[in-house]
């Protein structure tokens, strides 16, 4: 069984053959599927995917979509405040987080950021964050913080030290197709050094298209590839890697995944 613990099944590139898309994935024995919100806008779609046995949800505000974001008077956090407690079965609080990427709405990032982050800790919630080139403010924050469920480092693109900081603080790294690449040296290295407990795997579909499938769209088929690529710098079976990655899903997200 593999469990892919982040994709955006909600997307509009899922529309005309989201059904056959699970099917795909059935057929390479994944069973379970993460699907996180973005934004107050897509949170309806999402919740609605979580309406299946085989899906659990998480409800967010993306930084990449800072445009979207209702910041005034924190009009966006106060509506996920109100879904949580509508919607009891959301499973984390995200995606969320840093993209340093984007230099002029940073600091609105870091507010926003916050916010979810203390929202998270207050109702014993996990996080599913996003951090680009800001792995090393992130654990800063996340250890000043001391959220008591962890969560997860989604697309994990750092260095060994710097996965390790995240391991200490409690947090899993989430492994997709950026480690696919021959020339991705350094995660490969991280891969092979995580403890068992470390990481759960994932595809971000439709985006970060796996190595040979540029151009192509992810779907979480591609986990059990992910799975392979990640047996392969273990030194393990694809067997192991899949039990072990699906009982971490299982310990941060809850009894399905």
């Amino acid at each position: 069984m593999l469990i892919d613990t982040h994709c955006h099944l909600d997307a509009a590139d899922f529309d005309a053959d989201r059904e056959a898309v699970f099917d795909r994935a059935r057929a390479e024995a994944v069973s379970h599927f993460v699907v996180p919100g973005t934004t107050r806008a897509a949170w309806p779609g999402v919740l609605a995917l979580g309406e299946r046995a085989d899906v659990s949800v998480c409800l967010g505000l993306h930084p990449y979509f800072m445009d979207a974001h209702r910041l005034k008077d924190d009009a966006d956090i106060k509506a996920l405040e109100v879904a949580l407690d509508e919607h009891r079965g959301v499973a984390a609080v995200g995606e969320c987080g840093i993209d340093a990427r984007f230099e002029q709405t940073l600091a609105a990032q870091w507010r926003l950021f916050d916010a979810q982050l203390r929202l998270a800790k207050r109702r014993e919630l996990p996080v599913v964050i996003h951090c680009v080139h800001a792995n090393d403010e992130v654990a800063k924050r996340l250890r000043q913080l001391a959220l008591p469920r962890g969560g997860l480092i989604h697309a994990f693109a750092g260095s060994p030290e710097q996965a390790q900081r995240f391991l200490k603080l409690g947090y899993t790294l989430g492994l997709g197709g950026a480690l696919t690449y021959p020339r991705a040296k350094k995660l490969h290295r991280v891969v092979k050094s995580l403890p068992a407990d470390g990481f759960v795997l994932e595809t971000d579909s439709p985006d970060m298209p796996l190595c040979a499938f540029q151009g192509q769209r992810n779907e979480p088929a591609n986990v059990a590839k992910v799975c392979q690529h990640v047996a392969e710098r273990r030194g393990e079976s694809a067997a192991t890697v899949a039990a072990q990655s699906t009982a971490n899903a299982r310990a941060l997200f809850g009894p399905g995944g």
